[in-house]
């Protein structure tokens, strides 16, 4: 049995952070694209007048409940035309950007 060289497992293990990472949301992009959401959705992570906090959920969630308003499978026209005009990259950038955010209390 022969062992990998070591440089042989830093390319793998390097190739294998790469994907990982090239996976997720962009943040930057996710912060650029949420004005339009924070007019609603509070960015402090506080609920308003039964608008839901957004801040803080896990990413997949976010997708997932973004791909439902997309597809129509959730009912709510606002967010059903927010979310039909997002490319699954903008949905990602803003779960990463969003998912990244911490509750403030003011």
């Amino acid at each position: 049995m022969t062992l990998l060289n070591p440089p042989a497992v830093i390319v793998v293990l390097l190739a294998g952070s790469v994907f990982n990472t090239a996976s997720a949301g962009d943040r930057e992009l996710g912060q650029y694209l949420s004005a339009e959401c924070v007019a609603c959705h509070q960015a402090s992570g506080t609920a308003a007048a039964g608008v839901p906090s957004i801040v803080g959920w896990p990413e997949s969630q976010f997708v997932a409940v973004m791909n439902a308003y997309k597809n129509k499978q959730r009912d709510n026209p606002v967010m059903q035309t927010v979310a039909g005009r997002l490319a699954a990259d903008d949905i990602a950038a803003l779960a990463s950007y969003f998912g990244g955010l911490s509750p403030t209390t003011k």
